[in-house]
């Protein structure tokens, strides 16, 4: 049998291990069921890949996220291992040929969701398969206690008996004491082999500041730390308003969210991992199997939704090793902004009902019918027909699609696709006839490159407002260039699909799912008050915090943090003379403001402003007419 290290040397070009990743091959080498929970950035993956290609047969890899299972199959082809994904959208046909491949074609690796074990052709060729390992990736999905639990994730169990001597490994960045025990026994792991590498990063500073101008901050600490970051921001607009606004101040930034095309993904995320561009501001679209070492800081403007999520946000920062930020800028609104976005658009179990029995009607559904049904769907206009509040409608639609009643297939980025079919003098040629669509046709050269090359996604809201048109305007005039072939379109109407996976029972089929959703609910209400707790905790170290939430105990202050920071100056007692000499020596030249002053001393920020309120007390300074600080005396 060839070792672990020859097979890390020739596919992957390194010679030698992370922690705990020999360990853990070894242990899925000797067929026992492992189980690995390493950080983001701990390289997972080989510790299926390395074995799997050492065995004879096939790897079968359970994954819910369809970018990183591409991705991943992508790079496995690239270095000549043969692999491939059942993901959405494959016919009939095609999946019967892509699954005989598996078994004649001298496959290694084929990924697949949770819910693709639910076809009986499926299971009745993995039955043929001479599969070597079972692989569960972002196995926390399968806990009622985990972050983002997926019911499907259950049907693993199917793919276990299917192949009972075959060992499993699960794999995850982030669990709780409580989910690792769930997970285990979801499984039916026998004499479990449990590796767990400390969360603890002695590189990694954990920092939060209070703030009511986030983008001066996010300012100043860009200007500071001028390398490589992630700024993660809540919604679509959010990521080009703050892209835009670093821009207007001199930085090289680009953003990403879920809506963009394919292309403009590429083109993006190739601009910063080149650093072209190296400053990237983004929804938590963007981040996941995307591993660049030299990330200097993560700047979350909005309080994350849980602190699993956070975790792995953070840690993409210095992978390298070298020292980096993980910084949550927080304003008095913030708590408030959390609890309505996460707490408040919480649905019931009646809502879901409601929402649920409406959906059925919408697509004339009829009671025991509909299993396997798909259908266009128009999530605004639903939500416009029955009145919905678009939010709890899109977690109800969000709950059925994770307890496998429907599924939710979103192709809000596949909206309207085109393609120029003429050459370029005769284009300009047809503007000078026809000038009202110049403007139009002008923004869509510009926004889009490669849209003569091939078949190009837009997003017709960005042109629309490019423009100064409204999007009905903006069809029309893309429906004149198709009249005048000019371009080949494909419009939808559409921002997503249904698919019916149960036949319609209304009540009956949301009192299957109740316990489940309630459950969720729960969670989702704890991890909120985790991330509150966190945020307001300024005496614990923020590591500590941190690494608690995820069970490990014993820990030391990392002395990197903010509240490490702000411990070891409130302890230099030397300080505060030396900051209040330096603020006198300042204001002795000129009034300054609190910023100008945080950007001329070099102290924290927070002490600063505490010696300037005493010295305020004490009238040795005073403030001006302008806001700004003067000696008493001048």
């Amino acid at each position: 049998m060839e070792q672990p290290i020859n097979i890390l040397e020739r596919y992957w070009g390194f010679t030698t291990f992370r922690p705990l990743q020999e360990s853990i091959i070894n242990a899925v080498l000797d067929n026992e069921d492992t189980f690995a929970l390493l950080p983001t950035g701990g390289g997972k993956s080989l510790c299926f890949q390395i074995p799997a290609l050492i065995k004879e047969g096939i790897c079968i890899v359970v994954s819910p996220l369809i970018a990183l299972m591409k991705n991943q199959v992508q790079a496995l082809n690239e270095k000549g291992i043969k692999a491939m994904a059942l993901t959405s959208g494959i016919a009939y046909s095609e999946l019967d040929t892509m699954l005989d491949n598996c078994i004649y074609g001298n496959y290694k690796f084929l990924y697949l969701s949770p819910e693709r074990l639910q076809q009986e052709i499926v299971q009745d060729r993995i039955r043929q398969m001479h599969v070597n390992l079972i692989a569960v990736d972002e196995a926390h999905c399968i806990s009622q206690w985990g972050n983002d639990f997926r019911p499907a994730y259950k049907n693993i169990v199917t793919l276990r008996e299917i192949q009972p001597n075959v060992n499993c490994i699960a794999l995850t960045a982030s669990a709780t004491p409580k989910v690792v025990d769930d997970i285990v026994a979801e499984l039916d792991f026998i004499d479990a082999k449990i590796f767990q590498q400390s969360f603890h990063r002695d590189n990694l500073a954990y920092m939060t500041f209070e703030t009511e101008d986030k983008r001066y901050e996010l300012e100043r600490i860009l200007k500071k730390n001028q390398a490589p970051s992630i700024i993660y921001v809540r919604n679509r607009k959010a990521t080009l308003e703050i892209s835009s606004f670093l821009e207007s101040k001199g930085f090289a930034t680009t953003y990403f969210h879920g809506g963009l095309s394919n292309y403009e993904k590429d083109q993006r995320l190739n601009a910063w991992l080149r650093e072209q561009k190296p400053i990237m501001v983004s929804t938590n679209a963007f981040g996941m199997g995307i591993d660049k070492p030299n990330v200097k800081t993560v700047i979350h403007l909005n309080l994350p939704d849980s602190l699993e999520s956070y975790f792995q946000e953070a840690g993409r920062a210095g992978r390298n090793g070298n020292k980096a930020f993980a910084v949550i800028l927080k304003s008095n609104s913030d708590e408030a902004h959390l609890k309505n976005q996460f707490l408040k658009v919480l649905p019931t179990i009646y809502f879901i009902k409601t929402v649920y029995r409406k959906l059925c009607n919408y697509f004339q559904v009829s009671y025991g019918e509909g299993q396997h049904k798909s259908f266009d769907f128009n999530f605004n206009s639903f939500c416009k027909t029955y009145n919905f509040n678009s939010a709890l409608a899109y977690n109800a639609l969000q709950a059925l699609d994770r307890t496998s009643v429907i599924n939710l297939s979103q192709q809000f980025k596949n909206q309207t696709s085109l393609q120029f079919i003429v050459s370029n003098n005769s284009l300009f040629q047809y503007l000078n006839n026809h000038p009202n669509l110049s403007l139009t046709v002008k923004s869509l050269l510009r926004t889009y490159g490669g849209i003569f090359e091939h078949e190009t996604t837009i997003n017709t809201l960005r042109i629309s407002e490019k423009v100064s048109i409204t999007e009905k305007e903006l069809e029309n005039k893309l429906l004149m260039l198709e009249k005048d072939e000019i371009i080949a379109l494909k419009l939808s109407r559409t921002d997503a699909q249904i698919t019916f996976i149960e036949p319609r029972e209304d009540d009956k089929t949301i009192n299957r799912i109740a316990k489940t959703i309630e459950q969720q609910n729960k969670v989702k209400t704890n991890q909120v008050a985790s991330v509150i707790a966190y945020m307001s905790n300024n005496d614990t170290c923020k590591s500590i915090q941190l690494l608690s939430y995820f069970g490990e105990t014993n820990l030391e202050p990392c002395g990197i943090c903010s509240v490490c920071i702000k411990d070891k100056q409130v302890q230099q007692t030397d300080a505060v003379k030396d900051i209040t000499e330096a603020i006198i020596t300042k204001l002795e030249l000129g009034p300054l403001s609190s910023r100008e002053m945080v950007e001329q001393l070099k102290f924290n920020k927070e002490i600063i402003h505490n010696t300037l309120k005493v010295l305020l007390e004490h009238g040795v300074i005073a403030i001006t007419n302008n806001n700004t600080y003067k000696l008493s005396h001048v």
